[in-house]
Order: C-alpha cells, then sequence, then structure tokens
C-alpha cells in the first residue's frame, strides 16, 4: 500500500521537483534567478503566481537555440541548395552572387550584404510547394554536416536550452519559437529537436501564391519576402499571432532587443534571458562586432532591465546536444 501511495504521489509531482530541471546549467546566480522566476510565477499562494493560460514563454532561435556561426545555418542550406540546382538548370547562375553562393564562397556573397542574401533565398527557396520544400530541408538536416564541428546541424542545439524549454512546459509554459529564420525551414525540425510544435514556431515568410499542381491544390513558395520576424517584427508578429504578451522571453542578439523590452516591460513578473556567446573553447566567442549575432544594445541596458545576461563559458557545462 505504501508503494501505491508514492507512486501516486509521484505522479502528481512536478519533475522540477524531483532532480535538477537544469542539469547543463552550472550554479551561478543565471541559473538560481531561473529557476527563482519560475517558482514564483507557479507558486499559486505566492503573490507573482500567474496563471497557466498566461505562461507564455518565446525564444529567438538562431544563436539562443541553436548555433549560427559562420553563417546561419539556414543560409548554408540555401547555398547548398542552389548548387544542386544549378547542376540542372545551369542558367539560374544568372548573377556574379549566385555563382558564388553556387560555389560556397561565403565571403564574396557576404561582401553584397542583405540585397545578396535575399537574391540567394530567392533562387534557392521559391517556385516549389511547401511540403517539397520541406523535404528537401529534412533531407538535408540529414545529411549535412557543419564544417567546423563535424556535427549535423541539429545536433548543434544548445542541450541548455533544451533544458529550459523542457522544464518551462513542465511548470506549465506554453513555448513558441519567434526567430528571423524562415518559418517553414523552421518547422521542420523544431518539435523534434525542442518539442515545439509547428503551429508554436513564428518567424519570417516570403510570398506564396495557391495554385493546382498535378491536380493538387497547392501552396507555392515564390519569390520575395512578405514579412520579416526581426528586431521591432518579432513584438508585431506576437501579438499578431498569439494574442497575448509573453511573460518569459530569451535571445541573443540585438536583433531580439525589441522583444525582450516589449515582454519585460508588461505588468506583473516578467524575465527576460540573453545569451552572451563567450565561449571560444566549446563555441565561438562574438558580440560588438560581429555582423553574425551582433550584442550592443542588449549587454549595454539589459541589466539596467532586469534581463539576465547569460555567460556561455560560466553559466554552461555543456553547449551542443550532440556534442560537448
Amino acid at each position: 500500500m505504501k508503494h501505491v501511495l508514492l507512486g501516486a504521489f509521484l505522479t502528481c509531482v512536478p519533475v522540477s521537483l524531483l532532480a535538477d530541471p537544469l542539469p547543463s546549467w552550472n550554479a551561478t546566480a543565471a541559473k538560481e534567478a531561473i529557476l527563482g522566476f519560475v517558482s514564483s510565477v507557479t507558486d499559486a499562494e505566492g503573490p507573482d503566481y500567474v496563471t497557466p493560460s498566461d505562461r507564455i514563454a518565446v525564444f529567438d532561435n538562431d544563436g539562443t537555440l541553436w548555433a549560427e556561426q559562420p553563417v546561419y545555418f539556414q543560409f548554408i542550406f540555401a547555398m547548398d541548395r542552389l548548387s544542386e540546382l544549378a547542376e540542372q538548370y545551369p542558367s539560374i547562375l544568372s548573377t556574379p552572387v549566385l555563382k558564388a553562393a553556387a560555389e560556397g564562397d561565403l565571403a564574396t556573397v557576404l561582401q553584397g550584404g542583405h540585397d545578396a542574401l535575399i537574391e540567394v533565398v530567392n533562387a534557392s527557396h521559391s517556385g516549389t510547394t511547401v511540403e517539397a520544400f520541406q523535404a528537401q530541408v529534412a533531407e538535408w538536416l540529414a545529411e549535412a554536416r557543419h564544417p567546423d564541428t563535424g556535427l549535423p546541424y541539429d545536433q548543434m542545439t544548445y542541450q541548455p536550452m533544451v533544458e529550459l524549454l523542457r522544464y518551462l512546459r513542465d511548470e506549465g509554459f506554453k513555448t513558441y519559437i519567434v526567430s528571423g529564420g524562415g518559418i517553414h525551414f523552421m518547422r521542420v525540425f523544431a518539435e523534434q529537436a525542442y518539442g515545439i510544435p509547428p503551429e508554436q514556431v513564428l518567424g519570417t515568410y516570403g510570398n506564396s501564391t495557391f495554385e493546382d499542381v498535378d491536380g493538387v491544390p497547392s501552396v507555392i513558395k515564390a519569390p520575395g519576402i512578405a514579412f520579416i520576424d526581426d528586431k521591432e517584427g518579432k513584438p508585431i508578429n506576437i501579438e499578431r499571432t498569439i494574442g497575448k504578451r509573453p511573460i518569459l522571453a530569451g535571445g541573443n542578439s540585438d536583433g531580439d532587443f525589441a522583444m525582450l523590452d516589449w515582454t519585460t516591460s508588461g505588468s506583473g513578473p516578467r524575465l527576460g534571458v540573453l545569451i552572451h556567446h563567450t565561449d571560444a573553447e566549446r563555441e565561438w566567442a562574438y558580440d560588438r562586432e560581429s555582423p553574425i549575432g551582433r550584442l550592443v544594445d542588449g549587454l549595454d541596458q539589459g541589466p539596467d532591465k532586469g534581463w539576465i545576461i547569460v555567460d556561455m563559458a560560466k553559466d554552461w557545462s555543456r553547449v551542443y546536444t550532440g556534442g560537448n
């Protein structure tokens, strides 16, 4: 009888009370602050209690949930995809930028700035159904390897952040991705990698058309960007899609500043979390001068706003789900 009662008790106790919910986080102030915040908003008898329906947490993806160096992984996919297309349709390489991208010449493409990146994405992402595009992404993720780590890209997710997402859901939070990455790209792996279903992934999306393809009504990815889910676009997209101001937001760059600022300026308990890339040994160290994941405003203003600045080298005992 005692064993039955114990089993019934354990099934009612949150996982976070039975074991360390964040084992890959070192015992530092950052971990303590996160645990304290979650404890306070889930304590039904406490003054900061937040009902489960309002426990909304949003996270950037690139540089926050998985790595983003030497360039966003979706762009590496775009160059690889363009190279494949060029073998079948050589005429697609109609500009110097597209030729450089197909040859893997990242430096030349980056010299072209934002316009060059959009040109490569348009050429590699459009003219196909959403389903066909996502099948291409899934195949690429299964086969491609990062040039520096040798890991599959979907194993370069951050183990501490995967734990944080799981912990929040165990405590009644609903977790969302809100990223500048392409929505159709991220929806391929988000559920398996993070436990976040496709309908809880917000991102940049391109133009689309609705057409009949061989007798099948289909949504076709068309050239051009319809909405960029970055900077001020993030709170706009959250309000439009989720309909509630989150109580927790996580990011890593100034592209996430508006999202964290909007989240933490609401009434009641709020938490902003910034991942600071300080670990040159296990990952990369970058912030103010980096063209990818530039972090200036968050470092300068975040502490005064009460945001947690996570020092990757000091606060994490492990980095990747598939490695160190």
